[in-house]
C-alpha cells in the first residue's frame, strides 16, 4: 500500500507533466507531426548516421530519458541522458526558468547543535577562607569587582587566636632583641623568639594577611580582627550566598565570580564528521533569540570518547563576548569551517533533483530539449549548493520548477512513456 506521501509525490508528478503534455496539444497538426519532425506514424527507433535515435523524442534512444528513465540513477558525475520536452512552449506554460550557475566564495562546514556556558577558566568560587560569622558583605549579585577587591569580611576565632600569638611573639621579640643588647640574655634565646615569631607571622600570611597588616595589628592589639575575602580577578558577581552575620565554616561558597567577556559553547560533533575536524578551526556560532548575529570563534579542544548512544562527540569552542550577548546555558547552532572555496559554482536548492538519491541538473539545450545531468555536490552555504563537478559556468540550468521536467522524464513509471512502450 502507497504511503499518504508517496500517493502525494505521484499527483504532483501527474500533474506537472500532464502541464507538459498538455503544451503538445497547442501545436497545429501534432498529430500528422509532433513538433520535433517525428509524425507518429514513424517507427519508434530509427538510424541516423549510424545511430539508433527515438523517433518519439528525437534524441539517441540509448540517452532518451523520457523513454529510460531507469538509466537516469547510474549516471555518473558529468553524464547526461536527454529529455525532450512535447513542445517549444511546454517549459513555459509550467513555468520553468533557467538561468546560470552564480560564482562566490563558499565556506563549507560541519553543523552541530551546541550550548553556551561560562569560561571555566574565568569561573570562581568564592569560598570562606577560615570559619567564622560573616560581618559585612560589600558586594551583590551584578556588581563588578576588581581583582583584590574586597567581596566580604569574616571575624575568626582562630583568626583572632592567630593574631594574639603574632602580637605575643613580636612583643616577646622585642623584649629578647633589647634583653640580647645588653647582654643579659642567650644568643639561643634570642634565636628561639625569632623562629616563634616567623612561625607565627606565616600563620597569618598563608590566611592572607600581608606584612603590612600583621605589623599594623601589631601596633592595635586591641582592635578586633577581620579577615577580608578577596576577588581572585576582575569580574561580575554571578551567584551570591553569603549573608551578612551569618555562621560559615571554611570552604563554605559565598559568591561566583565569573569574567564572561570570553565564553565557551560546548559541541556535539557526529561521529562522521570527525575525521574533518581539527584544533583551531573557525567556528560560527548563531542563537535563536539574536537572529541574524553571527559570533566567531576558534575550536580549542575535542573530546577523546564518542557517546555510545548518540555517536557523538563533544568539543568546545572560545569566543569573544565583549557585549555580553552569550549567556551561560543558551542553545545554539554552530558551524566548524572546513573548507574555504573562492569563485566556487552554486546554484540554488531548486535546480538540483534527485532519482533515487542521484542528484542531476537540466541544463538547457533548447526551448523544449534538456540535459538530465548527474552532478557531484559540494557544500551548502547560504541558501546555495555548490557544485564540485558535472556542470559548466556558462551552461543554463533549470532553476525554477526544475520537478516538472523531471516529472516529464518519469512519466513513462505512471505508463504515459512512448507510444511503442
Amino acid at each position: 500500500m502507497k504511503t499518504q506521501h508517496t500517493l502525494k509525490f505521484v499527483a504532483l508528478a501527474a500533474v506537472a507533466a500532464v502541464g507538459l503534455f498538455a503544451g503538445c496539444k497547442k501545436q497545429e497538426g501534432h498529430a500528422a507531426d509532433d513538433g520535433h519532425g517525428y509524425g507518429e506514424a514513424k517507427a519508434h527507433t530509427e538510424t541516423k548516421d549510424g545511430v539508433v535515435m527515438c523517433a518519439e523524442h528525437g534524441v539517441p534512444e540509448a540517452q532518451c530519458a523520457v523513454c529510460k528513465p531507469d538509466l537516469a540513477a547510474k549516471l555518473k558525475p558529468g553524464e547526461s541522458m536527454k529529455v525532450r520536452l512535447p513542445s517549444t512552449n511546454s517549459a513555459a506554460i509550467v513555468g520553468v526558468q533557467t538561468a546560470l550557475p552564480e560564482s562566490g566564495a563558499i565556506a563549507d562546514g560541519i553543523e552541530c547543535v551546541a550550548e553556551v556556558s561560562f569560561n571555566q577558566n574565568k569561573l570562581a568560587q568564592i569560598a570562606a577562607p577560615v570559619s567564622g560569622i560573616i560581618q559585612t558583605v560589600d558586594v551583590d549579585l551584578g556588581t563588578k569587582v576588581e581583582e583584590k577587591q574586597t567581596v566580604a569580611k569574616i571575624w575568626s576565632a582562630s583568626i583572632a587566636e592567630a593574631v594574639a600569638k603574632a602580637v605575643l611573639a613580636h612583643q616577646t621579640l622585642e623584649r629578647e632583641r633589647k634583653l640580647r643588647a645588653d647582654r643579659v640574655t642567650s644568643q639561643a634565646a634570642l634565636e628561639e623568639a625569632e623562629a616563634a615569631h616567623r612561625a607565627a607571622c606565616q600563620q597569618l600570611r598563608t590566611q592572607g594577611f600581608t606584612e603590612e597588616q600583621i605589623d599594623e595589628l601589631g601596633r592595635k592589639p586591641q582592635e578586633q580582627v577581620l579577615m577580608e575575602v578577596r576577588a581572585p580577578f576582575a569580574g561580575e558577581i554571578a551567584e551570591r550566598m553569603a549573608v551578612r552575620g551569618a555562621l560559615v565554616d571554611a570552604g563554605k561558597p559565598l559568591f561566583t565570580l565569573v569574567d564572561h567577556s570570553t565564553v565557551w559553547a560546548i559541541l556535539q560533533v557526529p561521529e562522521t564528521a570527525l575525521a574533518r575536524v581539527q584544533v583551531g578551526q573557525t567556528v560560527e556560532l548563531r542563537v535563536d533569540s539574536l537572529p541574524g548575529k553571527v559570533f566567531s570563534g576558534k575550536l580549542t579542544w575535542i573530546g577523546p570518547a564518542v557517546d555510545e548512544r548518540t555517536r557523538m562527540a563533544r568539543a568546545r569552542a572560545e569566543f569573544a563576548n565583549p557585549e555580553c550577548l552569550l549567556k551561560d546555558k543558551m542553545f545554539a547552532t554552530a558551524r566548524i569551517l572546513t573548507r574555504t572555496v573562492e569563485g566556487a559554482m552554486l546554484v540554488p536548492p531548486s535546480a538540483i533533483q534527485h532519482v533515487e538519491g542521484k542528484p542531476l541538473v537540466f541544463v538547457k539545450l533548447g526551448e523544449d530539449l534538456f540535459d538530465a545531468r548527474a552532478v557531484q555536490l559540494g557544500a551548502r552555504f547560504n541558501g546555495r549548493l555548490e557544485v564540485l563537478a558535472g556542470l559548466k559556468p556558462e551552461e543554463e540550468v533549470a532553476v525554477a520548477h526544475a520537478f516538472a521536467i523531471k516529472s516529464a522524464m518519469l512519466m513513462s513509471r505512471l505508463g504515459a512513456g512512448c507510444a511503442d512502450d
